[in-house]
């Protein structure tokens, strides 16, 4: 489906785009933790990242393969095909490891990572948006694949050849058929027929079929499933105006209703395998860095408010350092100037005259 595909796109796109910092505390570890920069030697982080996001929208679970060194610190992930995996439990439910079919081989819980979108009590793998959708999807596809056969096993004609005035035989009628076939079928040229012959074709009108009805809730429905604003799966939802306002809105009930779900499952899965004390975090500042006129009246304010400055705004916007770019504010830059200025410091001297009376 157009739309499930849609909605796995801007999904995972979102999440590949983002990058992971390590703390302990609220001092940020340097330099970064090999396993948040490049998980897989094999692959890019945004590849990783995808791979694992793609396995939550579609299975509704992620599976890292866990390689750690002989002192067990991990030294690299691999992303597994959900699809392969079979969860062992013992009797009580919990789990005991992870049968990966492809290497015919069972893994212990501390050589695999599960991640998982939606829990249930009682079931040790997780649920998708898919999995938990699954009638309202199948009647998109029922309706889809119906329009598509519509005109080759509905036994619609496309046409309709007819003779006025005349009471042809069941011969003649198919002799008819035959002839205008040879001369018409697969062919773009004119048509010529006597007074007695007229063609009809037959359409059929999406409105009357009720197939673009149908198509735009099954967008919606989509879109409200996976949690995406209707302008990012490119649809118009019936009744509401869109403006730049309501737009910027839905960008950021997406970020904190949608997304995070997936990021903080990425985030705590980190978290987990890095040093005890070590607190994983998503740089999210990518996905919401607004247009620029936004951009530089947040600056603005955050100048004049005194709680950055002139270089740190030029370090968000990707620019080198300016000299005396350190003052917070022009009014701390003008004291401090006038603090180190010549004489400034010098006590003033009492006029003489004054103090002989």
């Amino acid at each position: 489906m157009i739309a499930v595909f849609r909605a796995a796109q801007v999904i995972s796109t979102s999440v590949q785009q983002l990058s992971f910092d390590a703390f302990r505390g609220e001092e940020e570890i340097e330099p970064k933790p090999l396993v948040l920069r490049k998980p897989d030697p094999d692959e890019s982080l945004s590849a990783f990242l995808e791979k694992t996001a793609l396995s939550l929208i579609l299975n509704g679970n992620a599976f890292w393969r866990v390689f750690r060194d002989p002192q067990g610190r991990v030294t690299r992930l691999r992303v597994l095909n959900p699809h392969d995996v079979v969860i062992q439990t013992d009797s009580y439910g919990f789990v005991t490891g992870y049968k990966v079919a492809r290497y015919d081989q069972t893994f212990t819980t501390n050589e695999v990572r599960h991640l998982s979108h939606l829990r249930v009590p009682g079931d040790p793998r997780g649920r998708g948006p898919i999995q938990a959708a699954q009638a309202e999807l199948r009647v998109a596809l029922d309706t889809r694949d119906y329009a598509a056969n519509w005109y080759q096993d509905a036994g619609v004609p496309t046409g309709i050849l007819s003779a006025k005035n005349a009471n042809l035989s069941a011969d003649q009628l198919e002799l008819a058929k035959q002839r205008w076939l040879e001369t018409q079928g697969g062919q773009r040229g004119a048509a010529v027929l006597n007074g007695d012959w007229s063609y009809q074709p037959v359409y059929l009108s999406p409105e009357d079929a009720q197939w673009v009805t149908i198509r735009s809730f099954d967008t919606t429905a989509v879109a409200r499933l996976f949690g995406i604003p209707a302008a990012l799966m490119l649809a118009a939802v019936e009744g509401s105006s869109m403006t730049y306002s309501n737009i910027q809105q839905a960008w950021t009930e997406f970020q904190r209703f949608t997304l995070s779900r997936y990021i903080v499952e990425i985030e705590d899965a980190f978290s987990d395998l890095l040093p005890r004390g070590t607190e994983v975090k998503a740089n999210i500042e990518a996905l919401l860095r607004p247009d620029t006129v936004t951009r530089y009246q947040q600056h603005a304010v955050a100048l004049q408010s005194g709680f950055l400055s002139i270089n740190e705004v030029r370090a968000i916007e990707g620019l080198a350092p300016a000299p005396d770019g350190d003052f917070k504010t022009a009014e701390q830059k003008i004291a401090e100037q006038q603090a180190f200025a010549p004489g400034a410091s010098e006590e003033p001297v009492e006029d003489e005259e004054a103090s002989d009376d």
